[in-house]
């Protein structure tokens, strides 16, 4: 069992996505401190000087924070779409690595062609050549 656990662990995909969960977590606390130190203060200022974590409803002895709700949807909003931000243009790198591998075959193509064109006149100009000697030796 243990030796299965390291085989598990070890594996390629395994750390990959120990390391994802890391940079996610660290990325995280980036947005959440942009959301809480810079975006709800500017929504807040917007909306009328309304501080969303503050928000809450009283029922008996328990808070209901709607407010930190609204906040954490507000937080889950922008990690998505830095994310989102983030694969597109990961995207846009491959496809433009891809198209540039692609450039990089297309040109090697027309030498060839014009390498095969040379030989092939070469090879018209000896047959003309060959009939020439033909019909002036008949």
């Amino acid at each position: 069992m243990i030796k299965e656990f390291k085989e598990f662990i070890s594996r390629g995909n395994v750390v990959d996505l120990a390391v994802g969960v890391i940079i996610g977590g660290a990325f995280g606390k980036i947005v959440t401190s942009l959301v809480d130190n810079i975006l709800m203060p500017i929504i807040g200022a917007i909306v009328g000087g309304v501080d969303f974590s503050n928000l809450h409803i009283e029922i008996g002895k328990a808070n209901i924070m709607y407010g930190m709700f609204i906040q954490n949807i507000i937080d889950f909003l922008i990690v998505a779409f830095c994310i989102f931000l983030f694969v597109k243009g990961i995207n846009k790198l491959n496809d433009l690595g891809s198209k540039l591998k692609k450039g990089e075959e297309k040109e090697e193509e027309p030498e060839l062609i014009e390498d095969e064109l040379s030989v092939l006149k070469e090879i018209r100009a000896e047959l003309k050549k060959q009939n020439k000697t033909k019909k002036a030796s008949k």
